[in-house]
């Protein structure tokens, strides 16, 4: 038996969601409209092992790239789109229905207008965690509020506490003049209050800088994630003696469950560096997810078309390491939680669909078609490592 590695583009859209009128994403494509934006992008392995016609079969539409160069991998592959079912398109939501568990009541919401958070809840946080009160309470670009209230809150003391259009409380302080592990424990002081409010997440914000314009977030952002209302893939390969390795962001996702090695890491060349890594020591018949979050974090919500084109050249370029490490029976997919379509407006995530590549030494390479929900993954991993069946999904291998 061999091992399944996840390698899971934060955001990766290829557009095409059948419901994306509900969600105001109409058009959203993530995928299509950087290539049309950048028809010069090359990342030849990753249309060697069609993303491309993936994309195809989502909307109907082949992005129209520039002649590649031949791919440097040389193994079958299989391609295919995947339709979310979730309630919702944020980041948790994705990734719980990719390991069969899909939100489908949906998360609450704060609403975006001042004041987004209702006064006990502030007061009641406020109390515990010895504030004098706070900044924010809006709607609001995370990189975009530390420059309107960063000086205040230095000046201060006071945290800034900001939402958006997925179901969080995010809080941006000041990881020196207000201390990293402060800002940690204010979160699980928060996370406890949001509990009857059925909140997805709270995400600590830490950032530096002196004044406006200067202020910077840095790479020790903390999730603290609701617990998974149902076993995941993960639960049950931890529950059946499997190894599964989460590396970056896969372990607050999960609210660190169903995880028997944790490896933290943050940033492309980091994340890359650690998965090879762990190809090289990991068991037969494990799980190795890595969330590759730089696409929606820096360039998904900031509109950042040139960086996101960028990141996926980066990426590409990475995936020959990995054939030393790829063992006989080992199946690795490439796939995406959601869309951040970099052209669209707002900051927020998009509903798309999602591509899944799949590769290995003994891959039968052929289409998987538009799987009718993301869980067909985690159904498919379930199957290859001989564990009983999920909940929901239908296996494609």
């Amino acid at each position: 038996m061999g091992r399944a590695i996840i390698l899971m583009m934060d955001s990766f859209g290829i557009g095409g969601a059948p419901d994306a009128a509900k969600f105001n994403n109409q058009g959203a494509d993530t995928f299509g409209h950087i290539a049309a934006s950048f028809p010069t992008l090359k990342i030849p392995n990753l249309c060697g092992l069609g993303l491309c016609q993936a994309a195809e079969l989502a909307t109907g539409n082949k992005p129209k790239l520039e002649a590649q160069e031949e791919s440097k991998l040389g193994l079958p592959s299989a391609y295919g789109c995947m339709k979310e079912i979730s309630a919702d398109k944020d980041t948790v939501s994705g990734h719980w229905e990719l390991a069969g568990l899909p939100n489908l009541k949906g998360w609450g919401h704060f609403p975006p207008n001042y004041p987004s958070f209702p006064d006990d809840l502030i007061a009641n946080i406020c109390q515990e965690a010895g504030l004098k009160g706070i900044l924010g309470n809006k709607a609001a670009s995370g990189t975009v509020i530390i420059q309107e209230l960063g000086e205040e809150h230095i000046a201060t003391g006071k945290p800034i506490f900001y939402t958006s259009a997925d179901s969080n409380m995010q809080i941006a302080a000041h990881q020196e003049h207000f201390g990293l592990e402060r800002l940690y424990e204010l979160c699980r002081v928060a996370y406890k209050y949001v509990q009857p409010y059925n909140i997805g997440r709270i995400i600590a914000r830490p950032f530096i800088g002196e004044k406006a314009g200067e202020f910077t977030r840095t790479k020790f952002r903390r999730d603290y994630t609701a617990q998974p209302f149902g076993p995941t893939l993960l639960d049950q390969l931890k529950n059946a003696g499997k190894e599964v390795v989460a590396i970056g962001a896969i372990n607050d996702i999960y609210a660190h469950r169903g995880i028997t090695k944790e490896i933290h890491g943050a940033g492309l060349e980091e994340l890359w560096n650690l998965t090879l890594e762990a190809m090289q020591n990991t068991p037969d018949g494990s799980l190795i997810f890595t969330n590759f979050e730089d696409f929606d974090m820096l360039w998904g919500h900031r509109r950042n078309v040139k960086g996101y084109a960028e990141g996926l050249e980066y990426f590409d370029s990475r995936l020959p390491e990995i054939l030393p490490h790829l063992r006989d029976d080992d199946i690795l997919f490439i796939t995406a939680d959601h869309g951040n379509d970099p052209t669209y407006e707002g900051t927020d995530h998009t509903r798309e669909q999602v591509p899944v590549l799949m590769f290995g030494k003994k891959v039968e390479a052929r289409c998987l078609g538009q799987r009718q929900t993301y869980a067909d993954l985690g159904q498919s991993i379930a199957a290859y490592l001989g564990i009983a069946p999920l909940t929901y999904g239908e296996s494609f291998l």
